[in-house]
């Protein structure tokens, strides 16, 4: 299954600012715009992204317009805005007009999928997991030179998923196996063979006492204070592993089908996300769950979860900030709108907006604030036999809406199909969360408007489904890799390295 796209052609007229970025490639199945998106995260979307007020004024009847670099510039140095500096948004305004879609350039190139490509939190560091068994750590900022070159160890289908530490110290991987394997990433040895050249510690996820494998995981993070892991499951559940007790601290038998999806809601690291093959987002507070086991309220330390809590003033069985009403090791609520399952999760990163990408072909956009204490998966509009790994969406399906929807926005154009395809918010310091983007089975990168739902690019050069994209946290720079074996990293400005031929030589199959 494919649709044809043709590649965004960004011309030297964008650099002027004084225009509008061209439309992207076009596309029968191009997202159409949402009318602008009539809701809180469009005016925090543009505030963290529209130049300060009196300098738009420089450019008088057009402040629907981008303002200009050059112009830009002239109001700092004039003070303009009476701070003889640029804001963040003011920043976030420059740079979010230069999207990362010249290239590609090769970053590497191997004989299986690539399955995971991720850039670390400083963007020092770049970790790409293929499903022959190696996971490859790039130094950034050393000419992409391997800095660990990692042989997985009990490798089970293919890496799943990977997560960097906060201190980037360490790095996990996992697979369709209850063991997640743990590296140090800061020793010497470039290469690391599992438990040859140095020890890949394993992780027992598995609650059982009889060491089965009944299950394997998706999706694996760090907490942000680098203590704890969070881990979906095969078998509907999400775990969290206490890694300074080096034991399985909670299970939260959270959903009816896989957990394809988990991640962090804000830095505080209480508020959990989940997306499941049974179609629903759900949301959960760890710490207030272990608390419960523990019969500790967590706002005032009583030892009575059904009491009145002095220090919230309600029984200690609600979690408030949130509204998230939640029963012993349930989730705290839940969210319904995509017809079929969930397939990634990314977080707006405040505790209150998050996006999810399903295999219904859309990427939708959520405020946890609409959250339900409960809901079932609906099915009563599917009158047809489909399995995404090897069957193409039903055509049939492409309009069907969910009756009950709980998202305030749905972003169309892309394909999601055979595997889990991530999709991200664009990063805070360069675009203001002003875009999303995804993979897509159809070989290209989509980036959209997060408030106009517009497509404003597509990056075409893979041969085969693209599972992940990595957008730099502050340089316009995007990496994709595919199940082509290529990883290619796309730059707003040219960087004198030669291209990737448009037609190469394709990699046989091990």
């Amino acid at each position: 299954m494919g649709y044809a796209m043709s590649r965004l052609e960004m011309d030297s007229e964008l650099c002027d600012g004084d225009k509008t970025m061209p439309e992207a490639g076009s596309s029968k199945r191009a997202s159409k715009s949402l009318n602008k998106l009539d809701h809180e995260i469009a005016q925090v979307t543009k505030l963290n992204s529209s130049p300060h007020k009196q300098l738009a004024k420089l450019v008088p009847g057009t402040q629907k317009l981008s303002v200009s670099p050059v112009k830009m510039l002239v109001g700092r140095e004039a003070n303009y805005s009476a701070r003889g500096r640029f804001s963040a948004a003011d920043r976030c305004h420059m740079l979010s007009r230069y999207l990362p879609v010249k290239g590609p350039w090769l970053v590497d190139q191997m004989s299986t999928r690539a399955y995971v490509s991720q850039f670390s939190a400083d963007g020092s560091l770049f970790v790409a997991g293929f499903q022959g068994s190696y996971i490859r750590i790039y130094n950034v900022e050393d000419g992409w030179k391997v800095q660990k070159n990692i042989l997985a160890k009990s490798l089970r289908w293919t890496v799943t998923d990977t997560s960097l530490s906060p201190d980037q110290r360490h790095l996990v991987y996992a697979s369709m196996s209850p063991i997640v394997h743990i590296v140090d990433v800061g020793s010497a040895e470039t290469e690391s063979l599992a438990n040859i050249t140095e020890l890949h510690d394993g992780l027992d996820f598995s609650s059982s006492s009889d060491g089965s494998y009944s299950f394997g995981i998706f999706s694996v993070k760090f907490s942000t204070d680098g203590r704890e892991l969070v881990a979906g499951s095969s078998d509907d559940s999400i775990y969290v592993y206490d890694l300074e007790q080096n034991k399985l601290s909670l299970k939260i038998l959270a959903h009816t089908s896989d957990v394809n999806t988990v991640c962090f809601a804000d830095e505080s690291g209480h508020l959990l996300f989940s997306g499941s093959d049974d179609n629903l987002c759900k949301i959960a507070n760890a710490e207030f769950i272990k608390d419960l086991e523990k019969n500790v309220c967590t706002w005032c330390s009583c030892y009575d979860i059904n009491s009145y809590c002095a220090v919230k003033g309600m029984v200690g069985s609600v979690v408030v900030e949130r509204r998230c009403f939640i029963a012993k090791g349930k989730p705290a609520g839940v969210l319904s709108g995509h017809l079929e399952g969930i397939t990634f999760i990314d977080s707006h990163g405040d505790g209150r907006y998050f996006i999810s990408n399903g295999k219904d072909q859309t990427i939708k956009l959520w405020d946890i604030r609409k959250m339900a204490p409960n809901a079932t998966s609906y099915s009563g509009l599917r009158n047809y036999e489909w399995d995404y790994r090897w069957m193409d969406y039903p055509y049939e399906a492409r309009d069907l809406k969910h009756p009950s929807d709980q998202s305030i926005a749905t972003y169309k154009g892309h394909s999601v199909l055979r595997t889990l395809i991530r999709c991200y918010f664009s990063p805070v310091y360069s675009t203001g969360q002003k875009y999303i983007y995804t993979g897509s089975h159809d070989s290209c990168v989509y980036i959209y408007d997060l408030v106009t739902g517009e497509q404003v690019a597509s990056l075409q050069h893979h041969k085969s489904t693209v599972r992940d994209c990595s957008w730099h946290p502050y340089y316009p720079m995007l990496v994709s890799s595919s199940w082509d074996g290529d990883v290619v990293k796309w730059e707003f400005p040219c960087n004198g390295e030669a291209q990737v031929p448009a037609t190469k030589k394709r990699i046989r199959r091990q």
